[in-house]
Order: C-alpha cells, then structure tokens, then sequence
C-alpha cells in the first residue's frame, strides 16, 4: 500500500508492539485509521497481526516525519508499551490457566474422596 505516494524507507518496515496490542489507540494517535477494523469480531483476530507487521508503514504514510530517525523515536515508545503489555497479557494468561487447572483438579480430587 503506497498512500499519498510516500515511498516507505526500508528502515521503517519491520514488526510494530504498539500496533499490535494498543491497535485502535495505536491506528488514531498515529492518524491511521486501518486498526479500526479490529473492532469488527472474529477479523479481528488475523487483523491484530496485519497491524503488527503493516503498522510502521501505515504510520510513515501518514505521519509528517522529518526523517527516519525521528520516527523510530516515536515509535520505540510505542513499541515499548506494547512489548511490556504482551508480556504482562501472556504472564497473566498463564497465571490463569494454572489456576484454573489447580481448582479443576483439586475439585476433581474432592470427588473421588
């Protein structure tokens, strides 16, 4: 996708946290409004990944950057928040299931007592 007919320098292509966690919040801040979709169920699940791997490219399409090394600086913040939320969001996940799996064969135990 070349919009606007901005050329995408090849340093700017590459994987993007913040697109992919903070999609929606990511897709506004950055004036680039694609990861709305994610709000559409079930498309969203693929969607998720087209922002990770799609979103630098969208954001220089759209953003007034003066050269490349300004927008890594912008987007490593991004990139940041959303790397620290996949970690806390896969922690959490599973945290839960081990939980989950302790009640269930705990209760599983009771039974046959």
């Amino acid at each position: 996708m070349n919009e606007n007919g901005t050329n995408v320098p090849a340093e700017v292509k590459g994987w993007n946290w913040g697109a992919f966690m903070f999609n929606i919040f990511w897709g506004i801040g950055n004036k680039t409004y694609l990861p709305l979709l994610c709000l559409i169920p079930i498309f969203n699940i693929v969607w998720f990944f087209v922002c990770g791997f799609k979103g630098n490219e969208w954001a220089w399409q759209k953003g007034d950057y003066a050269d490349v090394k300004t927008f890594k600086a912008v987007q490593a913040t991004w990139n940041r928040a959303g790397l620290v939320q996949f970690i806390i969001t896969v922690a959490v996940m599973v945290l839960y299931f081990l939980f989950m799996g302790t009640i269930i064969t705990s209760i599983l135990n009771s039974t046959h007592n």
